[in-house]
């Protein structure tokens, strides 16, 4: 079946012909249901009735699928269509090894890069009992940065050590190929020995292949060579390689691999094609660069390139022979790498950088900014430093961390419906995100040696292991309430993937600076206490735990093996972006022993009530500096409820008249508090396990809290009707994620979706006669505020112009307030008997906290952040005491750093 450009297989059109072999055609296509190129495999038609062929290109189906691997090209679907059976692959652009080979050899290093790709796409095929069977440059996409990755895996067949292949199978191959010219199972030049002889196959075939294919890199020659296939195959059987024609600038070492690996006995041949792997990168730290293209820079000429200094030492190159191997002392370089334009990196509720363990590339997240400081949401970058420039991953979200073998980048995202999370990862390759669970707010990840991830998907929440794959995911570490227990945070695997560090936090923790550091023996759930005082740990190469506290970050000797510190702590550095408030400290510490870090001072949270005026003119209350969140006034505007956040966190009722700030829960989860009409009764938000509930408790405390029935994973209070029978809250679901609800009060409270707003949408809030609802939406695309009438249906009004979150009336009505950034707006509205409303005006503007509230994306974590008198003339905003202190706008890369922590301490030891 040949098809032409236009023709159309189901929801497939076919772009242009990619070539053929011999099971059929492959053709480069648009998948016009998502927008997207693919690669259409087409059996040959005069196959379709050979069972064993059937059989066959399902089996490619099925071995594909399994391999999930940034190295290997990708498959969608099987499927038919008008008696048409094929399979929907990932297009790969650019061309083939064998295309480039015909411009002649690589350069010595870019040959050992492409080498150590390929290895690493063989070593995750076997590892899943996978072998190719038709190695070859053709079955190479190499870009023009030398990233790879492996196709047609066609002819893979597992690894079945106690079946022989079976000599007449591989008979009758060898016969297709000599009298039809067709390749069946596998291409003349490239088959080892026992796949010509029909012996027993294992990945031992492969790694001949992969000796073939390094050869021809670095040669532009086929080892094994003839006019007729016969002639190849006796050469394959007969014939050593000719050794001479190897370039005379190639590597001892490499030479010798590839000599092991086409060894015709394969009892002597390479027995792993992980160790092809380890040699390569072995080579490539000695290897000369390859010129002038950047992607081909050793990591020295790279880092000068990115610190302003001149290219130097060789024997610098690549690290990462394994995720913890020392190598040997290194010189030291720092330098900085300016975040984009329009952002910065915050010291908030996770970390911003990751390292990956061999050093080569860094991953950071960043709150980019919008028109008028809205923020425009988090982005996430990668950066390679053999490059000069960051790369933006799509549909991405914080907190990034590598796996142990470097191939991936594990995060967190903005999952579907909006409002809902999700752990994902993405191959630094390419490709698309691949999503492993769904989760709540994060709390930190780490990749295991054994390719498990450890993450904690909630706060609190214990912490969590899932198979990188995918799957379940399973409690490995179990909160201890019953012994004071609050929070777990910030898992850090150890070597070995036997145990865990991670960040306790207790019923007594004030700030993270007091939490305490465990250690997990995962085989035996054994705990032990490592550091009293500190938070964020991580392992350090040169044995030694590292952990934040007060901005700084400090060290201490440890016994990763026995789960035990030796000596005394001392600091190793000053300056990091960190917050004391949710524990997180801004740097990660590559397996080679490098480190990442975000340069700033340690956030302390310290924030004051302000009463600012219509003018913008500010007054402070007398009270101390906390973390304040989500102030309220009591409807007679004598009392205030107020959040106070921490490891802890409680909310407060403060007594203008008396100055007494009086604590109403002790539970350590509860949060943004919400009045009654009458002043009498309070609406909060608590729970364990990110199971948020509506809880409502008299003001005067005279009786004990009661649980509001409610709906959805986490219910967020807003806002109390005027008459008293209904709240008006934010909802997450896994049906609709983040939406608004309406709880009545009375009768058997039911709660229902409030008229037909269906976007991510959050901060609800009752007019004064009780008629119409304003909230915060981002359905336009953009954060804006809206009022529409109550219970509806009804009219429906956009009231801000260019932006707005977090509404508030004005109690006496007449006006309605929001936020565009640092501006302080006001409509004037009417509500009766339709509702109009002018235009918007900014009342002052003036940096003031917006808490979790600055933007609509989800805005199931939005309320607004300050409150309003009743007259409309006074409101009560939350400042930050030192909001710069908060941010940076560069991240730092210190390479060589565990070496400088070895100096550090045999400097104090010395001393002492």
């Amino acid at each position: 079946m040949v098809l032409s450009a236009g023709a159309r297989l189901g929801p497939y059109e076919i772009l242009a012909s990619l070539g053929a072999g011999g099971m059929g055609v492959v053709y480069h296509a648009t998948d016009t249901k998502l927008g997207r190129p693919v690669a259409l495999k087409i059996i040959r038609a005069e196959l379709l009735a050979n069972e064993e062929v059937r059989r066959r290109f399902e089996r490619e189906a099925r071995v594909l699928a399994s391999l999930n691997h940034p190295r290997i090209a990708a498959i969608h679907s099987i499927e038919e269509s008008k008696g048409t059976t094929f399979l929907v692959l990932e297009y790969v652009p650019g061309p083939t090894l064998a295309d480039r080979l015909r411009r002649g050899p690589l350069p010595i290093r870019e040959a050992l890069l492409v080498g150590k790709q390929i290895a690493e796409a063989l070593e995750a095929a076997h590892a899943k009992g996978v072998i190719h069977r038709d190695l070859k440059p053709a079955n190479i996409k190499v870009t023009e940065n030398c990233q790879v990755k492996v196709l047609d895996f066609g002819l893979a067949k597992s690894i079945e050590p106690t079946r022989a292949t079976g000599a007449a199978e591989s008979a009758a191959t060898v016969s297709a190929e000599v009298t039809q010219g067709v390749t069946v199972l596998g291409t003349p030049a490239y088959m080892s020995p026992e796949q010509v002889c029909g012996k027993e196959l294992d990945s031992r075939t492969d790694i001949w292949s992969f000796g073939c294919v390094l050869y021809e890199a670095l040669t532009a020659k086929q080892v094994f060579r003839g006019e007729m296939v016969t002639e190849v195959l006796a050469a394959v059987i007969e014939r050593e390689p000719d050794w001479h024609v190897l370039p005379s600038d190639t590597l001892p070492a490499v030479s010798i691999l590839v000599r092991r690996c086409l060894r015709k006995e394969a009892n002597s041949r390479l027995r792993d094609i992980g160790d092809a792997r380890i040699e390569l990168e072995d080579a490539l730290a000695g290897a000369p660069p390859v010129t002038p293209k950047p992607a081909g820079m050793t990591r020295r000429t790279a880092i000068s390139a990115l610190a302003g200094a001149a290219a130097g030492a060789a024997g610098v190159g690549i690290f990462g022979l394994s995720r913890w191997r020392n190598g040997p002392p290194r010189n030291l370089t720092q330098f900085s790498i300016p975040l984009p334009e329009g952002s910065v990196a915050e010291a908030s509720f996770n970390r911003r950088v990751g390292i990956s363990p061999d050093g080569m590339h860094v991953a950071y997240s960043v709150t980019a900014f919008g028109q008028g400081q809205n923020t425009a949401g988090t982005k996430l970058y990668l950066r390679s430093l053999s490059e000069l420039e960051s790369k933006l991953i799509p549909a991405a979200g914080g907190t990034p961390f590598f796996s142990s073998d470097g191939h991936w980048l594990g995060f967190f995202g903005p999952g579907s419906p909006p409002g809902t999370m999700q752990l994902r990862k993405i191959g630094l390759g390419g490709g698309a995100p691949v999503t492993l669970c769904s989760i709540g707010p994060f709390a930190g990840g780490s990749w295991a040696d054994d390719d498990a991830i450890y993450f904690v998907g909630a706060m609190p929440g214990g912490v969590m292991r899932i198979p990188a794959a995918g799957g379940q995911p399973q409690e490995a570490a179990k909160i201890d309430f019953a012994n004071g227990e609050r929070m777990h945070k910030f898992p850090c695997a150890l070597p070995g993937g036997k145990a865990l560090l991670f960040t306790v936090s207790t019923s007594e923790t004030e700030t993270f600076d007091d939490a305490r550091i465990v250690g997990l023996n995962i085989e035996t759930g054994q705990r032990a206490t490592l550091v009293e005082g500190g938070t964020h740990p991580l392992y350090s190469p040169s044995g030694h735990l590292v952990y934040a506290r007060g901005g700084n970050l400090l060290a201490v000797g440890f016994d990763a093996k026995r789960l035990k510190v030796t000596g005394q702590p001392f600091r190793v550095l000053e300056g990091l972006l960190m917050s004391v408030n949710s524990g997180v400290a801004n740097y990660d510490i590559s397996g080679s022993g490098d480190l990442v870090y975000v340069p700033g001072m340690a956030d302390k949270g310290a924030r004051t009530l302000v009463w600012v005026d219509r003018n913008g003119k500010a007054e402070p209350l007398p009270l101390p500096p906390r973390s304040y969140l989500h102030p309220r006034l009591s409807p007679d505007v004598r009392q205030l409820a107020i959040e106070i956040e921490g490891p802890n966190h409680d909310f407060y009722i403060y007594d203008f008249a008396r100055g007494v700030l009086a604590k109403m829960t002790t539970d350590g989860v509860s949060h943004w508090p919400v009045w009654s009409p009458d002043g009498t009764q309070l609406v909060y938000r608590s729970g364990l396990m990110m199971r948020w509930r509506m809880w409502r408790v008299r003001a005067d405390r005279s009786r004990p809290a009661e649980q509001l029935p409610g709906t959805g994973i986490s219910q967020n209070a807003e806002s109390w009707s005027p008459d008293g029978h209904a709240i008006a809250y934010t909802a997450v679901t896994p049906e609709l994620g983040s939406h608004i609800m309406v709880e009545s009060l009375e009768g058997g409270h039911e709660s229902r979706p409030f008229a037909d707003v269906k976007a991510p949408a959050g901060s609800p809030k009752f007019s004064p006669d009780g008629h119409w609802l304003a909230y915060c939406s981002n359905e336009s695309g953009k954060a804006q505020v809206y009022v529409q009438a109550f219970p509806g249906p009804g009219a429906k009004i956009q009231v801000s112009n260019d932006g707005g979150t977090d509404p508030v009336w004005k109690r006496t009505g007449g006006e309605l307030y929001f936020r565009n950034g640092d501006k302080m707006m006001a409509v004037a509205v009417s509500t009766a008997p339709a509702f109009t409303a002018g235009r918007p005006q900014v009342l002052w503007e003036g940096r003031y906290s917006h808490g979790m509230s600055t933007s609509c994306g989800p805005p199931g974590a939005t309320s607004s952040n300050y409150d309003v008198t009743a007259d409309g003339r006074r409101f009560l905003m939350i400042k930050d005491e030192a909001p710069d202190t908060a941010v940076s706008k560069q991240i730092v890369v210190f390479l060589g750093w565990a070496d400088d922590v070895t100096r550090i301490e045999k400097s104090k030891t010395s001393q002492t």
